[in-house]
């Protein structure tokens, strides 16, 4: 991994990006909030930056393709980089499923972090079956186990359990990247 990244607490000139990544159900969006909370970051869901066109395919249950991903991709980077402009730092979810989207990001953005939530299909299948998302249907998530390529070293990325507790989770990537953010009530982590 790089240097450190600065602490909210220090000067910051352009701002910190994290993306945190993962499949379908891996916990990004309750992570995502919950990290940018404890450290007074921006957040945004990367699913939010999809063209119509990518939304109604997943509506469909048509996996999207890498040229389907391209335009989106671009939308996660430019995002990262006006954050980065006004000197703000954020959390941004996005499955980054593959090493050349997370390249992209990177091409974008390359003092990005990420945080790759990583469970078992069948961890992430339990949550997935008893969750309504707005356009993500459960029968993609193999698609995106079948896509998924663990991170290789040299990136700039933690791997954090899924099955742990969401306040676990973030307490964890705090410690792992150096950052400074309120701790967890006690009894809030199981």
């Amino acid at each position: 991994m790089s240097e450190r990244p600065r602490s909210p607490a220090g000067p910051e000139r352009s701002g910190q990006g994290l993306v945190i990544r993962g499949v379908s159900g891996s916990g990004k969006s309750t992570v995502g909030a919950l990290l940018a909370e404890r450290l007074g970051w921006e957040m945004m869901e990367g699913d939010r930056l999809h063209p119509p066109a990518n939304v109604e395919k997943m509506r469909r249950g048509i996996p999207l393709d890498d040229a389907d991903r391209e335009p989106w991709l671009d939308k996660i980077g430019e995002e990262l980089n006006a954050w980065a402009a006004a000197g703000r730092s954020g959390v941004l979810t996005c499955s980054a499923l593959k090493r050349a989207y997370r390249a992209r990001i990177v091409a974008a953005r390359p003092d990005v972090r990420f945080v790759y939530l990583k469970g078992s299909e069948d961890l992430i299948t339990g949550r997935v079956n008893v969750r309504h998302h707005e356009y993500m249907p459960a029968s993609l998530l193999h698609s995106q186990f079948e896509t998924l390529e663990p991170p290789m070293p040299g990136e700039p990325v933690i791997t954090i359990d899924a099955g742990d507790h969401p306040e676990v989770e973030v307490q964890k990537i705090i410690d792992a990247l150096g950052l400074f953010g309120a701790r967890a009530e006690p009894g809030t982590s199981s």
